[in-house]
């Protein structure tokens, strides 16, 4: 039986990267998602930003899809942000969107 994915993660609303080249690409050259909202990239413990247009917040969450690590504020251009040996997936939002108002 395959394990569902959650439609919130985190507290994010959550739009799901199951393809590799939706995993590959991730939020590059993308609006940034608006707040409450991030982008979920199913097996993935490690992260870029090149090509990235704005700063992001990075939460990485094991296999039960429970926060093991977050990251706030990566810079466009950062070469790699590793989530550690417990995470499996990770949630990509924009900064902003992350922070509460």
């Amino acid at each position: 039986m395959k394990k569902e994915i959650p439609s919130e993660v985190a507290g994010f609303r959550v739009h799901v990267a199951r393809t590799f080249f939706q995993r590959a690409r991730g939020l590059i050259r993308r609006p940034a998602p608006p707040k409450g909202d991030g982008l979920l990239i199913l097996r993935c413990n490690a992260i870029h930003t090149f090509f990235m247009s704005y700063p992001i917040d990075a939460i990485f969450v094991d296999r039960h899809f429970k926060p093991v690590k977050i990251v706030r504020g990566i810079p466009p251009g950062r070469f790699i942000v590793w989530g550690g040996w417990k995470a499996a997936h990770v949630v990509e939002t924009a900064v902003a969107a992350s922070h509460p108002s």
